[in-house]
């Protein structure tokens, strides 16, 4: 009854024994000393400006947020442009719905100033 799962098994055995083979190992090979170069924060290769701990603006936070909504709207219709002949003319019309629909979000939030950067 359980023979099916053994490749299953195996295979979650390999990988638990790999994850802990690959900590030891780095942790055995790793140097152990902090140096102030590897202590410091890495800013592209600038030399480091203030404190590590500076507040963000909100504005960052929304436009993050925004940004994100419009990907998971990416995510929506490309499945529905793949099979949109197959959808007929209710799902293109059901489509242009939840396009309207962000459009409108997107000029909203436009309007309101939260794509500006002051």
């Amino acid at each position: 009854m359980l023979r099916p799962y053994i490749p299953v098994l195996i295979l979650l055995a390999v990988s638990v024994v790999n994850a802990i083979f690959m900590v030891v190992l780095s942790t055995v090979l790793s140097p152990g000393k902090a140096t102030k170069n590897k202590s410091a924060p890495y800013e592209s290769g600038m030399v480091p400006l203030g404190g590590t701990r500076e507040r963000f603006s909100v504005k960052f936070y929304v436009v993050a947020i925004l940004f994100i909504v419009f990907d998971v709207e990416t995510v929506f219709l490309l499945p529905w442009a793949v099979s949109a002949r197959a959808l007929g003319w209710h799902g293109f019309a059901t489509a242009m719905i939840f396009v309207f629909i962000l459009t409108v979000g997107l000029v909203y939030e436009w309007k309101k100033g939260a794509l500006e950067w002051d």
